[in-house]
């Protein structure tokens, strides 16, 4: 029970923060981490999704409140001196 109330805590994080511009850091395994900035755009019972700008295109990126638990997402709120949002209970 421990892990569905830390993932519904932080999706009531992210709920909170929606339509703000978040930096995005992301593990996608044997070393291939990148980064980008992007508005949080919508949450959704499973997953929440990210819109990213680049020059030429656009891009959603989605991902699930279990990423963020694991620490295979990193998720931090842009200008204000990149406060990290949805740290698990522990952090």
């Amino acid at each position: 029970m421990a892990v569905k109330n830390t993932l519904v805590q932080i999706r009531k994080e992210l709920e909170s923060h929606v339509g703000e511009k978040i930096k995005l850091r992301a593990n996608r395994g044997r070393r291939k981490t990148f980064e980008k900035v992007g508005v949080l755009e919508n949450t959704y019972p499973s997953i929440f999704v990210i819109r990213v700008d680049e020059e030429t295109y656009y891009q959603r990126l989605s991902f699930s409140y279990a990423d963020v638990l694991t620490s295979t997402v990193e998720l931090s709120l842009c200008g204000v001196d990149d406060k990290k949002i949805a740290l698990c209970a522990g952090e």
